[in-house]
């Protein structure tokens, strides 16, 4: 099967179509349903568009074929604000139909997501009462925002997400993610993690709570078990560098906590449909976007 942007689309408006069911709605239906939302939102970031003006324009010229109707920038934007939990479910469904949802290894980690970057905008953010300072270990540097919390497959396919004050520990938050949803972690699975998760009463909730086994490389004060893991490692880490370079996570335009939360996803989402449709078609490899960003 062809791999291209208008394929995914396709396959994804029919599985959004038949398996993501639409809330029933007083009045009129919109012109634009989920499914064809959802198709836009991928769309967007795909093809590298973080200005919302700037991807309407592009889309009615790209996408017009695909496409009965495309809101205005002021309707989208209103649309993609609200469809956060729909855009989540989504992606999480989509992980439930590849090989990798019943292997025994996950992984799971943590980056920044920015949300400002001037002392005057985070005065006058609407974001001032849920986001917070945090420091990024990797760049060392200070940042203002949301901490990403994700649990992935082998390959990056999002099992689930969380966004967090970045003043909260790493540890506690995953704790509390995990807790949540307990039952996407089967007894007997491995999570791979970093030295940031490191701690007896985390790695005692992952074995007791759950039945599974935390796997992490060895920090330097502590006699050695499972070495560096540095190739293991670089997993998880591309997976974050596909959605922070390929897929502009930092560059959100999220302004509300709501806009954040669905942008975030939406960038989520795009990879998990990429993901789903390469091992749909037996693409070598499965988290490859290079086929739809043109």
């Amino acid at each position: 099967m062809t791999r291209n942007l208008d394929t995914l689309l396709t396959a994804l408006y029919v599985f959004c179509d038949d398996h993501i069911a639409e809330p029933r709605r007083i009045g009129r239906p919109p012109r634009l349903s989920d499914a064809e939302l959802l198709c836009l939102a991928i769309a967007q970031v795909l093809l590298g568009f973080p200005s919302t003006r700037h991807w309407i324009r592009f889309a009615r010229t790209r996408l017009g074929h695909l496409f009965g109707y495309l809101p205005g920038q002021s309707g989208y934007n209103k649309r993609l604000n609200k469809a956060g939990n729909l855009i989540s479910r989504t992606a999480q469904a989509l992980a439930r139909q590849v090989p990798t949802w019943g292997d025994d290894l996950r992984l799971i980690d943590s980056t920044p997501l920015p949300c400002a970057a001037s002392r005057e905008t985070v005065k006058r953010s609407r974001l001032a009462a849920a986001a917070g300072y945090g420091y990024c270990r990797s760049h060392s540097r200070f940042f203002w925002g949301f901490r990403l919390y994700l649990v992935t497959t082998a390959e990056g396919m999002p099992v689930t997400w969380c966004l967090a004050h970045p003043g909260i520990g790493e540890r506690e938050v995953m704790a509390a993610l995990l807790e949540r949803d307990h039952h996407l972690v089967r007894a007997g699975q491995v999570i791979l993690a970093d030295k940031g998760f490191a701690g007896r009463e985390f790695e005692r909730f992952v074995t007791d709570r759950l039945g599974a086994h935390l796997i992490r490389p060895d920090r330097k004060d502590e006699p050695p078990r499972h070495g560096k893991l540095i190739r293991v490692r670089q997993w998880i880490e591309a997976v974050i560098d596909t959605l922070k370079g390929q897929l502009s996570l930092e560059s959100h335009g999220g302004r509300s906590e709501a806009g954040v939360f669905a942008r975030t996803a939406q960038r989520l989402l795009a990879m998990a449909a990429a993901i789903w449709h390469n091992w749909e078609t037996g693409a070598p490899v499965k988290r490859s976007l290079i086929a739809y960003d043109h």
